[in-house]
């Protein structure tokens, strides 16, 4: 059985491809089963594709960093808590993310969808600034990539 799960989706820039909203529910959903949270009720996830101004506007916002970035999650519950309601947002910034996916030498939808577990890891309340924290969060992050087909982003070429 499926957790009870609601997506919120919203495009606010253009050149997003249109597959993505599904791409984005199937990595949300398995990031939510492989991260065993305590789900004890419905929950509530809205992921917004912007471009690269409304993205460094957000970032300046409320992190204190005057540039765009990949993705950027704002929880709405405290760390690790059960999960139940709004867990929060997860934006994402088209043009970078085109950008490190071809830097990369990996599929857009693969970046996407490695940035959106990513995204809504934080929303669960992981964080990579301890060395510690960052290898739980990364070995979660790859376990389920893997999941879903998708190869360990953090691995040497």
């Amino acid at each position: 059985m499926q957790a009870p799960l609601s997506i919120a989706f919203a495009v606010n820039a253009e050149g997003w491809p249109e597959s993505l909203e599904a791409v984005a529910e199937t990595a949300i959903r398995a990031a939510l089963k492989q991260s065993e949270a305590e789900v004890i009720g419905v929950t509530e996830v809205s992921v917004v594709l912007t471009d690269d101004a409304e993205q460094r506007e957000l970032n300046r916002q409320w992190r204190g960093f005057d540039k765009s970035t990949n993705v950027l999650s704002f929880p709405q519950i405290e760390p690790f808590a059960p999960v139940s309601g709004l867990l929060g947002d997860i934006t994402l910034a088209r043009e970078t993310v085109e950008k490190e996916a071809e830097e990369m030498g990996i599929a857009f939808e693969a970046h996407f969808t490695h940035l959106v577990v990513h995204g809504f890891l934080h929303l669960l309340g992981y964080d990579h600034i301890e060395e510690e924290d960052a290898e739980e969060m990364e070995g979660l992050e790859t376990e389920i990539l893997q999941s879903l087909g998708i190869a360990d982003p953090y691995a040497d070429s």
